[in-house]
């Protein structure tokens, strides 16, 4: 009977240390698979191009370019145009393309402009994609971005909302950039077809810059007598447009309604000047961006043997960051932590 139960006893511990053993071989091959998987090196260099540098616009789109950096230990570079200068973003798109990096994630601040050295640079074999403004007819792979004119329908929706429905109603953008194109075509046509007593009286161009958009709004106070709101296709604009109510001796309620969530453009939301701000997935796109881009530097996709050949992109050719419409009910939750 002992030697029965002596022998049970050799079995359940030898049982155990084979379960113990294999268990422990699993985990082990699962963290050296997790070590190998997704990771590059230092010495693998992204940059991110853009325009207007110094905008807080670009603060969290480079947060999300540096966590994903982070995630896939590689090295990013931000580099742009100081100005709302086409040629200058020209110019640093060149100069970092000449660098040879290991992938560009760019922003247009023109839709054409940039097509030649994308080109140039897709020939070379650094994958490029767009991003917050796309470059339709590039050799870009993919945009990651807003559907700005969805966007531009959720924005007029909340003018209607608050502003009553009624009045006469101005635009501030940025003509002759896409994303602000398509902003201010779906919030021109959902005006048009949905709410047949509003009416777009004026379209300025703002710049990019709060002084001139403050100049413009303050030209559309003062000419339209039965103006009940503003829509800004952008953050500078909008505080510009909240400076020129404060600045006016309009009696009438004005809406504004703008985009992003810079610091100045909640503050005038929690102080009731700027009505709503549409806010981007801007982390979202630096993310993602990246992510991409290493994928495409390191062929890990392949949808067919030869997508080049077949011309298959082998990442989503857009990627829709989604908007949020900010109020005083959910403000506080958009300021920078």
């Amino acid at each position: 009977m002992k030697k029965l139960l002596l022998l049970y006893l050799v079995l359940i511990v030898t049982l155990l240390s084979y379960l113990y053993v294999v268990h422990f071989r699993e985990n082990q091959t699962s963290f050296i698979e997790q070590e190998a998987g997704l990771r590059g090196g230092l010495d693998e260099k992204y940059v991110m191009v853009n325009f207007l540098t110094g905008i807080d616009y670009w603060k969290n789109v480079l947060k999300g370019f540096e966590d994903a950096a982070e995630a896939l230990g590689v090295s990013v570079e931000y580099r742009g145009s100081t100005q709302y200068d086409t040629q200058e973003e020209v110019i640093v798109l060149e100069q970092v393309i000449a660098r040879k990096p290991a992938g560009i994630a760019v922003t247009a601040i023109d839709s054409e402009a940039l097509n030649d050295a994308i080109q140039k640079a897709v020939e070379a074999g650094i994958p490029v994609v767009m991003f917050d403004s796309d470059a339709p007819n590039s050799k870009a792979y993919s945009f990651i971005g807003t559907n700005n004119y969805e966007a531009g329908v959720t924005a007029a929706r909340e003018m209607a909302k608050q502003a009553g429905g009624t009045g006469q109603i101005g635009i501030i953008t940025l003509p002759n950039q896409l994303n602000h194109q398509q902003r201010t075509m779906g919030f021109r046509e959902t005006i048009e077809r949905e709410y047949p007593d509003m009416q777009v009286v004026s379209i300025a161009d703002g710049k990019g810059d709060q002084l001139i958009s403050e100049q413009k709004a303050l030209e559309m106070i003062e000419t339209y007598d039965k103006l009940t709101g503003i829509f800004v296709t952008e953050a500078n604009g909008g505080v510009g447009a909240g400076n020129a109510l404060l600045a006016s001796s309009m009696q009438r309620k004005l809406t504004i309604i703008c985009f992003d969530t810079d610091k100045g453009t909640l503050d005038m939301i929690k102080s009731g000047t700027i009505s709503a701000t549409i806010a981007q997935g801007t982390w979202n796109m630096g993310y993602w961006s990246l992510m991409q881009l290493f994928h495409l530097r390191n062929e890990l996709t392949e949808p067919i043997s030869d997508w080049r050949s077949a011309n298959v992109s082998p990442v989503p050719t857009y990627v829709d960051t989604g908007v949020t419409v900010v109020t005083r009910d959910n403000v506080d939750h958009f300021y920078a932590k």
